[in-house]
């Protein structure tokens, strides 16, 4: 049995918001790592925190893929809320 859906609204309690993202954001991480792993990809994922904090997954080396997001620039896709499937 799978958990109800979240409805997306920004959490007003302080600490539940911060333990929140932690989870989340290891999740997210965790996430990352599989796909690099699993399906042989390069992934780079940057994540600030609201405090400006910086957390970082890179699969390979970091000047690899800074070179790779410069030369294929023009083919990535912006994520918003038109191209984002909600499931």
């Amino acid at each position: 049995m799978g958990r109800g859906r979240v409805e997306l609204k920004r959490i007003e309690n302080k600490i539940n918001r911060q333990v929140t993202f932690a989870k989340r954001r290891n999740g997210l991480l965790k996430k990352a790592y599989e796909l690099s792993v699993l399906c042989d990809a390069e992934v780079a994922l940057i994540i600030f925190s609201n405090r400006g904090k910086l957390y970082e997954f890179c699969s390979s080396a970091r000047y690899s893929i800074k070179c790779k997001i410069t030369l294929y620039h023009k083919n990535f896709i912006t994520p918003n809320k038109q191209n984002i499937k909600q499931s």
